[in-house]
């Protein structure tokens, strides 16, 4: 949504896949337009969407830079095609450029496109934004590919990441691995190339999201929960179903919650809302066993006749509904294990009443806790230090939590959309031209 809102701000081509499958791959993609945007969307084939998306985008660099080497998969196979699709896009891409346009490619399916793009003759600005995190040098090595791919990034002109840290992590990896060097002022210096690196963290429209959460909509799916809590405070979890999340952790420390402190029973009642995802890579499949397994237990030994502790609903709501359920929210829980930036938590606080807000409770490991105030921050890893800020966010006081919630504001206002948009285009606009280094 990020860069869509973007996108409607300056115009221009949106270039990508179509989300659907075809039986050989189309000679060129189909165009039309919608506002101030033209679409060039085309299909991917069965193969490689199941080893180019599926597999290497979603296998290995997915796990990998989250820093879960233990389910990255190292398929040689796939690595191949996701580097035939890159260059296939990029032949597709190619005839619809001039060489004074701006091309700004985001996220890990997409790390080769500028160097396909420079074979083809390509001598546009370049820039390229990673929306997870960048894993430690020690992590991101043990990838068979990591050299090539790291030298792909380097023929970008703008390399963006969501946090000092991550631009940190990807630095020492240039300086120690390919012998680059960085200057004072970020320009980077590797692989025959010379390029900025910068973190530029991205946010929502605060605007958008505060008139989303009191709409028809918003307002009507609110009233239906609030109806069945009769007068409970709700804690709000909303995920996609993605090991990342933190999700059996957090649903761990709800558990703990209940059974530590035991007034907080037939008080409150804890809603995880898990959009399912990637539900035919097996990791997923297991996860989702795994998250009903916890809920049954815990409805099970805490639940009474008239409360159930815990509504677990796998399945996905429009943005409207899931910002009427934050505004209702007394607490957010949001805690990834390991989160590129993490936009629920932003859009948690600007859906907030500011007459009554809630509290956030955030993952030290989401990249928007780098530069949050007025939020509890956790470890998701520590179980105990999770409830005990759960005890204390149901526990504020009105003035308090006003008090957290206008420190919140001020800096999901501060770190909005439109700044990233403009701070990451300054940087492009002000790089040398691609071809030139």
């Amino acid at each position: 949504m990020g860069v869509l809102s973007a996108l409607r701000h300056t115009g221009g081509l949106w270039f990508g896949w179509s989300g659907e499958l075809a039986e050989v791959p189309p000679a060129e993609p189909r165009i039309f337009r919608t506002g101030r945007i033209t679409y060039a969307l085309t299909d991917l084939t069965r193969g490689e969407f199941e080893a180019f998306y599926g597999g290497f985008a979603n296998r290995v660099l997915w796990p990998l830079f989250h820093y879960r080497i233990d389910l990255a998969t190292y398929e040689h196979e796939w690595f191949r095609v996701y580097l035939e699709v890159n260059h296939r896009l990029a032949t597709q891409l190619r005839p619809l450029l001039d060489d004074d346009d701006v091309v700004w490619v985001h996220d890990y399916h997409l790390i080769p496109f500028a160097a396909e793009l420079r074979r083809l003759g390509v001598r546009a600005r370049m820039g390229f934004f990673l929306h997870i995190p960048f894993p430690a040098s020690e992590v991101y090595v043990t990838m068979p590919w990591h050299r090539q791919l790291a030298a792909a990034l380097c023929e970008y002109d703008v390399v963006g990441f969501q946090t000092d840290a991550d631009l940190r992590q990807f630095t020492d990896y240039v300086i120690h691995e390919l012998g680059g060097q960085v200057g004072p002022d970020g320009r980077v210096r590797a692989c025959g190339r010379e390029f900025l690196a910068l973190s530029d963290p991205i946010g929502i429209e605060v605007d958008d999201v505060r008139a989303m959460a009191v709409s028809g909509e918003a307002m009507r799916y609110a009233h239906r929960v609030a109806t069945t809590l009769t007068g409970r405070h709700l804690v709000l979890g909303v995920d996609r179903l993605d090991y990342t999340k933190g999700i059996p952790e957090r649903l761990r420390a709800f558990e703990l919650l209940l059974r530590e402190y035991p007034d907080h029973r037939r008080r409150v009642t804890f809603m995880q809302i898990s959009a399912p995802s990637r539900e035919t890579v097996p990791e997923y499949v297991e996860l989702r066993r795994e998250v009903e397994l916890l809920s049954g237990h815990i409805n099970g030994v805490y639940g009474e006749a008239d409360w159930v502790p815990l509504r677990h609903i796998n399945r996905a709501y429009s943005r409207r509904a899931l910002m009427g359920f934050c505004r209702l929210a007394r607490c957010a829980l949001v805690t990834p294990l390991r989160d590129g930036m993490n936009l629920v938590a932003l859009e948690y606080v600007a859906a907030q009443d500011p007459e009554d807000p809630g509290v956030l409770v955030l993952s030290r490991f989401a990249g928007c806790a780098r530069y949050m105030r007025g939020i509890l921050q956790v470890n998701p890893y520590d179980v105990r230090q999770v409830a005990e800020a759960l005890h204390r966010a149901l526990t504020l006081n009105l003035a308090e939590r006003r008090r957290m919630w206008e420190q919140a504001m001020e800096t999901v206002q501060h770190y909005d959309i439109h700044r990233w948009r403009r701070t990451f285009l300054e940087a492009l606009a002000g790089s040398a031209l691609g071809g030139d280094g």
